[in-house]
């Protein structure tokens, strides 16, 4: 079995802690693991590590590769879509480079947003999955539901397969129903939840998008012929970019003919919304989710979160709190699936406040974006002992370097010096620059941009640590 984790996606409903470089699938929704560690966590005594691949975009690349490193990360495969595809584009680009890697290979192809309570019952089914899918099936699990939810798809299953106990065909999907209905589905026994989790062979799903979608099929067909050659990067942007943005749901599973489900009782969520902390993370006596510095006055069922600022939070019932360095969320839980409307709103506004944190972590450190205005803007940087920034230049801004604790080693055009605490020095536009601790103890430093434009794209990148270097094309 090869593991395919998509996470690629943005988070929009669970705004403001959710940001579209920085979404859910990297925050510590339960214990002490991000969503996407406890993915690739999950998994890692069925498949190895080598054996893992992770879909995701440019925006995130860095940070799942950070938070993925102390897992093993350096072991695994990451393809990274030059734009979002939605799920078929992002199966069948994972489907086409396992093809290459394994003609026979066997694909797992699951979310870096699942709960999961029961992983033994998880493990045994996608087992269960996996010998249905050798046999030429496509394969999704399919959960007992344990409430009438109306957020989730359901799948109907049609008769028994004999080679599986808790196996079905398929009988239909379903997309996602209104309460009355959804009531109706529970008491069914035969109507399931659709997980949204996938097992098949790279070659069974690759002929399906063939004749399902087959401007789709013929776009990774094009791809692929580049796989491993120079131009694999170049040719992967020219052609993503043209391809049908469509789910794999709607684009080959609703309309295939070899479909099956695996019936599973894992206790498994979608943590899609604010409102599906309640189905996971335990509340107090009055049915309460409260994290960070929160003063709770008679407040019931409601989930409030404190960043750092005091939160105050009086009366409340059925409400939803979310308080970051930047940002706050208010609304009721009623309307937890109207929150990726704010972030609708603020993308018309050309802000940052979708896209990014104030604090920003990389595998050199992290900043902290202390203001910003017309023309400058302030940050203040903390790198890592023995880390460095990648050699590096900027068209459109300058920068000051004030160092505020430790020493620094800077590289500014062809000097190389030493910077102590209370000291500074000035990096002009257009010249390659360079920062560097290499004592043992955190460097701490504020940074003053000026420039017309100071977003983070303008970075020419020389030499790196981190693998951040494009790719030349021959």
């Amino acid at each position: 079995m090869y593991g395919v984790i998509l996470a690629g996606g943005s988070g929009t409903r669970f705004w403001p802690l959710s940001r579209e470089e920085y979404p859910k699938q990297l925050l510590k929704i339960f214990g002490n693991q991000t969503l996407i560690q406890v993915t690739l966590s999950r998994i890692s005594s069925l498949i190895q590590t080598e054996s893992c691949y992770v879909v995701t975009n440019p925006q995130q690349i860095e940070q799942i590769r950070l938070q993925l490193k102390e897992l093993g990360g350096s072991a695994l495969n990451y393809i990274s879509e030059p734009e979002r595809r939605n799920t078929a584009g992002a199966i069948g680009l994972a489907a086409i480079n396992l093809r290459k890697a394994d003609p026979e290979a066997v694909m797992v192809v699951l979310s870096a947003d699942h709960f999961i309570r029961d992983e033994a019952a998880f493990h045994e089914s996608l087992l269960k999955a996996c010998r249905i899918a050798e046999s030429g099936r496509l394969v999704t699990l399919g959960a007992k539901p344990t409430r009438p939810e109306t957020a989730y798809g359901y799948i109907q299953c049609g008769a028994p397969l004999q080679a599986c106990d808790d196996a079905h065909a398929v009988k239909r999907f379903i997309e996602k129903p209104e309460r009355e209905q959804a009531e109706k589905y529970l008491a069914d026994e035969k109507t399931l939840w659709n997980t949204g989790i996938f097992v098949w062979r790279a070659d069974v799903i690759l002929k399906e998008i063939e004749k399902y979608m087959p401007e789709l099929h013929k776009g990774l067909q094009e791809v692929e012929a580049k796989i491993g050659t120079n131009s694999e990067d170049e040719a992967l942007r020219q052609i993503y970019a043209g391809l049908p943005s469509v789910s794999i749901d709607y684009g080959v599973l609703e309309r295939s003919e070899h479909l099956a489900v695996v019936q599973t009782d894992m206790g498994w969520e979608d943590v899609g919304s604010w409102n599906a902390l309640d189905e996971v993370v335990p509340g107090d006596a009055d049915g309460n989710i409260i994290s960070g510095n929160v003063i709770n006055i008679g407040c019931q069922n409601s989930t409030v979160y404190a960043e750092k600022r005091v939160v105050g939070v009086v009366g409340l019932e059925n409400i939803v709190v979310a308080d970051t360095e930047d940002a706050t969320l208010v609304c009721s839980k009623d309307h937890a699936q109207d929150v990726k409307k704010v972030v609708e709103n603020l993308k018309k506004q050309n802000g940052v406040a979708h896209l990014v944190h104030r604090t920003v972590y990389r595998h050199w450190g992290s900043y902290t974006v202390l203001e910003e205005g017309e023309g400058y803007k302030v940050k203040k940087l903390m790198v890592h002992p023995r880390s460095r920034l990648s050699l590096q230049m900027h068209h459109q801004r300058s920068e000051h370097w004030v160092v505020v604790e430790g020493e620094a080693t800077v590289t500014v055009g062809e000097s190389v010096y030493k910077i102590p605490v209370n000291q500074s020095t000035f990096v002009p536009m257009g010249v390659k620059h360079r920062l560097e601790n290499a004592t043992d103890v955190p460097l701490r430093l504020v940074e003053v941009q000026n420039g017309h434009y100071l977003g983070e794209d303008d970075i020419v990148r020389f030499e790196d640590d981190y693998d951040r270097l494009p790719k030349k094309v021959s």
